[in-house]
C-alpha cells in the first residue's frame, strides 16, 4: 500500500513534465497510477472478502504515536476500488475533454493525481492522525482543482469557501481524534476497535467534534452550500469529487467509526437529523435547477444525506444497504457528470431550458445517460434499484425514517426525470441544439461506468457476498442482496418512490416559474458570507489597533510580556536559583566585561553603522565564550553567523539614514534601556532556576554514545543536527527557504535571475573572457582593483574549504550549515569586491533553484530509508573498498547535510541578489535617471585573462 501511495505522488511529480512533452495525451500513462490501485484491490479481493485484512506498518514519528499504519478491510477495499477505478477513467476522459493548448493542464493533472493519492491515504490509513493528514490533503487538492481558473472570480471564491469550511471542520475532527487516541492509549483504529476505551463525557465531546468534521466534509446540512459553488471546477473534477473523492471521505469515516460509536448518545440523533434533512432539502433544490451540473450537485447532496443515515445506523441491514448504495452512487453519479461534460463541450451549454433534441444528435451519449439515470432513480434491473430496495428493507421497523427515505427517493426520481428530459428530449417549438461529434475517448469512460451499474444489478448476490464482512461487524443478518425478492413492502415502496418522482416531475413543470421566485430568508451561503464579512471587519479593527508599523513597539510588547510573566513567577514564586561558579577561566570574565561595554555603547551609539559593529562585537564575544567553554563547533558557527549578519546589516543600511533619529526621545530611550536590563535579568534568572529545577538526567548525557553507535560520527553537534534532531533541522531549513523567498519577494521588481537575464541592455561579453567583471560595470569611485584581484584569487580556495567543512563535519568541526555559511561568505566577498555582475559570474544560477534543490535533497535522502526498512532520516553506514583509495566509510546522513549546505548557500545568494544586487540596481536608476552612472570601463578597460 505504501508503494501505491508513493506511485500516486510520484506520478503527480512528473505529470507537468509529461504534459509538457506529450500534451493532453500524457493523461493516458498517468491513468496507470490510479489503475494500479484498482488492480491491487482486485488482486486482494479473496483475502479481504473472506474477512481478512491487509496490514502494513512503517515507523514514522514514534514519539507522537504517529506511524505509517495502513490497513485494508472490506469497507476500505471498496473505497480503493472506487478511488482507483474512477480516478483512472476520469484521467482518460481528461485526454479528450481538455483542449490541446489548455493553459495549466500540467498543473491540473498533477494535482488530480495527487488528489487520488490523498483519497487513497484516507481510506487505507489505520492511524487516526495519519488519516487526518490525508484528510486535510484532500481539502488542499480540492482547493487547487476548484480554483483551476484563478482569473475567474467564481473559481477563486468557490475554492476559498470549500477550503475554509472543510478545514474548520477538519480541525474540530482532529481535536476529537486526539481525545479518542489519548483515552485509548493508541491512535491505531484497529486497536481501538478491538478494545474500545470506556465512555464518558470526553467521548460525547469527541463524537460531536468528529461529526462536525463529517458534516463539513460531506456537505451535510447546514454546511451544504460549498458543494454547489464548487461546480466552478472543471467537469472531470466534479465527477471525481462527487463520485469517489472528498465528499465520500465523510461517509467513509462515519461507516468506519459506526461499529464502535453508533451507540454513543449524540451519534444517531445528530447524523439522522443532518442526513435526513440534507436528503430532503437537497432533493428539493435539485428539482429547481436549470443548470445540469448544479442539478447533479444538489442531487449529490441529497444522496449524501441518505448515505449518512444508512452508515450511521449501526445496523447490519443498514450497513449492507449503505455500502451497496455507496457503490451504485459512485457509478451513476460519475457517469452523469461525465455526460454533462460531453454535453457542455459539444453543445456549448448546460442550460436544460435551452437544450433540445440531443437524443437525436447524440444517441450513444443519451443511452449512456439513460442507463445511469435509471440507476440513480432506482429502476430495475440496475444496481441502484437493488440498493434502494435494500434501503427500504433495512428501515421497515423505523416508520419516520422510512417515510423520509421514501420521500427522498421520490425526489431523486423526480430530478432524474427532469435531468433526462431537459438534456435530451425535444423541446416544443425549438430547433435541435447544434452539436459537434463526440470522440470515443469522451464516451468510453462514461459508458464503462454505466455498463458496470447495469451488469452488477443481476449479479447483486455476488456484490452482497463481497461486502458481507462489513455488515457482519454489527451482527448477523438474514437479508441478502438480490435483483428480485418477490412481491413485498420494499418492492411496493420502490414503485411508490418512482411513481411519486414522475408525479413530481409532471406537476413541477407548470409551477416551476412561480417556485423559482420563492427564496428562503437566508441560506448557508448567505450565513457564510455574513460571518466572513464580520470576521474580516474584526480583523481589520484588531490589526489597526495593534499593528502600528513600529518594530520597536512590537518587540517591546513581546519583551514586556516576558518580563511580567516569567519574571513575575521568578519574583513571587517559590523558586530557587542554582548557585554556580562565576567563571571557569579568568578569560571568560574579561570577555564578559567586553560584552557589557559593547552592549552599553551600542545602546548609546548615534550612528547606525557604529551600533551594528558594536552589536556584532557582542556576537563575537559570545563565540569566544563558547570557545573558552570547550565548544569549538558552536563557536565556529557563532562567528560565521555573526559575520553573515553584519554583511546583511551593511547591505540594508545603504537604504537607511546614517544616524538614528535626532528627536528628543530621552524618556523613551531610558525606558528601552530599563526594559533591556529587565529582560537580561529575567533571562539570567530563568537559566539559573532552570538548572536548579532539573529533576531528571539531561538527555544530552547519552548523545556522545548515541553519536558513535547510531550516528557513526564523533562530532556530537553535527550528529545532533543531521541524525538525532534531524526533524528539527529539516524544519529549520524549510523556514530558511520560506525566509529567503519572502525577502526576495519584498525586494525584487523582476524575477530572481542573474543580472544579465534581467538586463539584456548590458554589454555582451566579447570573445575574450573578462576576468574582473567590475571593470565595465562598476563605477570608478567604487572600485578597488587590489581587493578584486585578492578576492578572485582566494575565492575558489574558500569554496573548496567550505566543501571540506561539509565532508569533515561528521567527525570534526564543520558540517553542512558551517560549510554553507563559508561558501556564502565567499559569494559575499565576490559581490563586495566587484558588484552584482561579479556575483553573477561567480554564481550564474537562480537562487531559488539552489534553495529548492537543497530542500528536495534533504527530504529525499530522509525518505530513502523507508523502502529499505528504516525510519525517516535514519542514518546508515556504508563501507566500501576502493582500489586506489582503500577503505571508505560513508554515512548516509552526509547527503542530508549536503541538502543543508545547498539551502544555506541558496539563502546567502538570495540575500545578496535581493538586498545587494537588486538594491544596487534600484540605487543606480534613482541616481542616474538621464543615462546612468559612468562606469570605470569608460576610462579603464576591464582586466582580461
Amino acid at each position: 500500500m505504501l508503494v501505491l501511495l508513493a506511485l500516486q505522488f510520484g506520478a503527480a511529480s512528473v505529470a507537468p513534465v509529461l504534459v509538457r512533452c506529450w500534451g493532453r495525451r500524457a493523461c493516458y500513462p498517468l491513468a496507470l497510477a490510479p489503475a494500479a490501485a484498482l488492480g491491487w484491490a482486485v488482486g486482494h479481493t479473496a483475502r479481504v472478502t473472506d474477512g481478512g485484512a491487509v496490514v502494513e506498518t512503517y515507523p514514522w514519528v514514534p514519539g507522537l504515536g504517529l506511524d505509517l499504519a495502513l490497513r485494508v478491510t472490506t469497507l476500505s477495499w471498496l473505497m480503493v476500488v472506487l478511488v482507483g477505478g474512477i480516478g483512472a477513467l476520469v484521467l482518460v476522459y481528461c485526454a479528450g475533454y481538455f483542449d490541446a493548448d489548455e493553459p495549466g493542464l500540467g498543473r491540473f493533472v498533477a494535482i488530480f493525481v495527487c488528489f487520488v493519492g490523498a483519497m487513497l491515504g484516507v481510506v487505507v490509513a489505520d492511524n487516526l492522525l495519519l488519516l487526518y493528514v490525508f484528510w486535510e490533503l484532500t481539502s488542499v487538492c480540492s482547493y487547487l482543482l476548484i480554483g483551476q481558473h484563478p482569473e475567474q472570480a467564481a473559481s477563486r471564491r468557490a475554492a476559498t469557501q470549500a477550503l475554509i469550511v472543510t478545514t474548520l471542520g477538519g480541525l474540530a475532527m482532529l481535536v476529537g481524534f486526539i481525545l479518542v487516541g489519548e483515552h485509548a492509549g493508541t491512535y491505531r483504529w484497529s486497536e481501538i476497535e478491538a478494545r474500545p476505551p470506556p465512555g464518558g463525557a470526553y467521548l460525547v465531546v469527541a463524537v460531536l467534534l468528529i461529526v462536525a468534521g463529517v458534516v463539513t466534509k460531506s456537505a451535510l446540512f447546514p454546511a451544504s452550500f460549498w458543494l454547489p459553488a464548487a461546480m466552478a471546477a472543471p467537469t472531470p473534477v466534479s465527477a471525481y469529487l462527487h463520485a469517489a473523492a472528498m465528499v465520500k471521505a465523510g461517509i467513509y469515516l462515519v461507516a468506519l467509526l459506526a461499529p464502535v460509536y453508533a451507540d454513543v448518545g449524540p451519534w444517531r440523533p445528530l447524523l439522522f437529523v443532518a442526513g435526513a434533512g440534507t436528503m430532503l432539502l437537497g432533493g428539493w433544490a435539485a428539482l429547481r435547477q436549470v443548470d445540469l451540473k448544479l442539478l447533479l450537485a444538489y442531487g449529490t447532496i441529497s444522496q449524501l444525506g441518505m448515505l449518512t443515515v444508512l452508515v450511521a445506523a449501526g445496523d447490519p441491514d443498514a450497513a449492507l444497504a449503505g455500502t451497496t448504495l455507496l457503490l451504485a452512487h459512485a457509478l451513476f453519479k460519475a457517469t452523469l457528470f461525465l455526460v454533462v461534460g460531453i454535453v457542455d463541450q459539444r453543445a456549448g451549454t448546460r442550460d436544460l431550458t435551452v437544450l433540445s433534441g440531443l437524443w437525436r444528435r447524440m444517441p450513444l451519449v443519451g443511452a449512456v445517460a439513460l442507463l445511469a439515470a435509471a440507476s440513480m432513480a432506482g429502476v430495475p434491473p440496475l444496481l441502484g434499484f437493488v440498493a434502494k430496495e435494500a434501503v427500504f428493507e433495512a428501515f421497515v421497523g423505523d416508520p419516520p425514517l422510512l417515510a423520509a427515505l421514501v420521500a427522498g427517493s421520490a425526489l431523486t426520481a423526480g430530478y432524474t426525470a427532469r435531468f433526462v428530459w431537459g438534456a435530451f428530449a425535444d423541446r416544443p417549438g425549438a430547433e435541435p441544439t447544434p452539436t459537434r461529434p463526440v470522440e470515443p475517448v469522451l464516451l468510453l469512460p462514461a459508458a464503462a461506468l454505466a455498463v458496470a451499474g447495469l451488469a452488477l444489478g443481476p449479479f447483486a448476490g455476488g456484490v452482497g457476498e463481497a461486502l458481507r464482512t462489513y455488515p457482519g461487524v454489527f451482527g448477523a443478518t438474514d437479508h441478502h442482496l438480490a435483483l428480485w425478492h418477490g412481491p413485498g413492502l420494499a418492492l411496493g415502496l420502490s414503485a411508490t418512490a418512482l411513481a411519486g418522482g414522475l408525479l413530481l416531475f409532471v406537476l413541477f413543470r407548470p409551477v416551476r416559474p412561480a417556485l423559482a421566485r420563492l427564496r428562503a430568508p437566508f441560506d448557508g451561503d448567505t450565513a457564510y458570507q455574513y460571518v466572513a464579512r464580520v470576521l474580516d471587519r474584526l480583523a481589520v479593527e484588531v490589526t489597526g489597533a495593534t499593528q502600528r508599523g513600529s518594530l520597536p513597539q512590537y518587540l517591546g510588547i513581546i519583551l514586556l510580556v516576558l518580563v511580567v510573566g516569567p519574571g513575575g513567577v521568578l519574583l513571587f514564586g517559590d523558586v530557587r536559583p542554582h548557585v554556580a561558579a562565576h567563571w571557569e577561566n579568568p578569560l571568560q570574565a574579561v570577555v564578559g566585561v567586553v560584552l557589557v561595554v559593547a552592549a552599553v555603547l551600542a545602546v548609546r551609539a548615534r550612528r547606525r553603522l557604529t551600533a551594528v559593529i558594536l552589536v556584532g562585537l557582542t556576537g563575537y564575544g559570545t563565540g569566544l565564550l563558547f570557545l573558552l567553554h570547550g565548544a569549538p563547533e558552536v563557536a565556529l558557527t557563532q562567528f560565521l553567523v555573526e559575520t553573515v549578519t553584519i554583511v546583511i546589516f551593511v547591505l540594508v543600511l545603504r537604504r537607511l539614514p546614517t544616524h538614528f533619529s535626532r528627536r528628543r526621545l530621552r524618556r523613551i530611550r531610558w525606558g528601552r534601556i530599563g526594559l533591556g536590563l529587565a529582560v537580561g535579568t529575567v533571562m539570567a534568572g530563568l537559566v539559573l532556576v532552570a538548572r536548579a529545577s532539573r529533576q531528571a538526567a539531561p538527555v544530552s548525557e547519552n548523545f556522545p554514545q548515541l553519536a558513535r553507535d547510531f550516528g557513526y560520527g564523533r562530532n556530537v553537534v553535527n550528529v545532533i543536527l543531521v541524525d538525532i534532531r534531524a526533524w528539527d533541522t529539516l524544519g529549520e531549513i524549510s523556514v530558511l527557504v520560506v525566509a529567503g523567498t519572502g525577502v526576495a519577494s519584498l525586494i525584487f521588481q523582476f524575477r530572481r535571475r542573474p543580472s544579465r537575464a534581467r538586463r539584456p541592455d548590458l554589454p555582451a561579453p566579447g570573445p575574450e573572457r573578462v576576468w574582473l567583471r567590475a571593470g565595465s560595470t562598476l563605477h570608478i569611485r567604487r572600485r578597488s582593483i587590489v581587493l578584486e584581484v585578492v578576492v578572485r584569487l582566494i575565492f575558489h580556495t574558500i569554496v573548496i574549504f567550505s566543501i571540506f567543512l561539509l565532508w569533515s563535519g561528521h567527525n570534526g568541526p564543520g558540517g553542512g550549515f558551517t560549510g554553507g555559511l563559508v561558501a556564502g561568505l565567499a559569494l559575499a566577498l565576490r559581490y563586495l569586491a566587484g558588484g552584482r555582475h561579479e556575483l553573477d559570474q561567480a554564481a550564474p544560477v537562480d537562487a531559488s533553484v539552489v534553495l529548492g534543490t537543497g530542500l528536495l535533497f534533504a527530504i529525499g535522502t530522509g525518505l530513502l530509508a523507508l523502502p529499505l526498512g528504516g525510519q525517516v532520516l535514519q542514518s546508515a553506514r556504508v563501507d566500501v573498498h576502493l582500489p586506489l583509495v582503500g577503505d571508505v566509510h560513508l554515512v548516509t546522513s552526509v547527503f542530508f547535510d549536503i541538502g543543508v549546505y545547498l539551502v544555506v548557500v541558496g539563502l546567502a545568494l538570495d540575500i545578496l541578489r535581493s538586498l545587494g544586487a537588486e538594491v544596487d540596481h534600484q540605487i543606480e536608476v534613482e541616481e542616474a535617471p538621464g543615462g546612468g552612472l559612468r562606469t570605470s570601463g569608460e576610462q579603464t578597460p576591464g582586466v582580461r585573462g
